[in-house]
């Protein structure tokens, strides 16, 4: 496993596998409208790369090098409050489901944050993703909880967990 630092010429390949990691994942939580609305609202190519101009905001490839094929992408912002990392985006193709990416990406997270001098990583997750399951696996834990209007008469129902990096 590979992480490559994406770029502004990156954007189309974050946007294709967004959505197909997206229409897997949210196919039973959210209705096609509002998966349609949050794709065109956060994976915009303005959106994204209003956060590549940002200095704190990172995006890697996650590639699978046995094959040279792009299996998903992260995306967190060191500092986003004090000492604390926010992993915004992680997102993998179904067919790279269970094949450790997830895991590594984590790792790969927690190394980033710590070098930073970020001591806590956070992150929102759907109260109906099985993704939740994951994260606890891995050590998170949910602190609160929050509904979150997102505009366009669609909210976002999500745990917020978090992870304590031991020094």
């Amino acid at each position: 496993m590979k992480f490559i630092k994406a770029t502004k010429n990156d954007i189309p390949l974050i946007q294709n596998l967004a959505r197909r990691s997206w229409e897997n994942a949210y196919a039973e939580i959210l209705s096609g409208e509002q998966m349609e609305y949050m794709l065109s609202e956060m994976y915009s190519e303005t959106e994204i790369n209003s956060h590549l101009q940002n200095p704190d905001y990172q995006y890697y490839l996650i590639q699978d090098e046995n094959n040279n094929s792009y299996e998903g992408f992260i995306g967190y912002e060191l500092n986003y409050e004090e000492n604390t990392t926010k992993l915004h985006r992680i997102y993998l193709v179904p067919e790279s489901k269970g094949k450790g990416f997830g895991k590594g990406a984590l790792q790969f997270l927690n190394e980033k944050a710590s070098e930073n001098g970020n001591r806590r990583i956070i992150l929102n997750v759907n109260k109906y993703n099985a993704a939740r399951n994951f994260y606890e696996s891995q050590g998170y834990s949910v602190y609160d909880e929050g509904v979150f209007d997102i505009g366009g008469g669609f909210v976002m129902d999500d745990y917020l967990m978090e992870f304590l990096i031991h020094m």
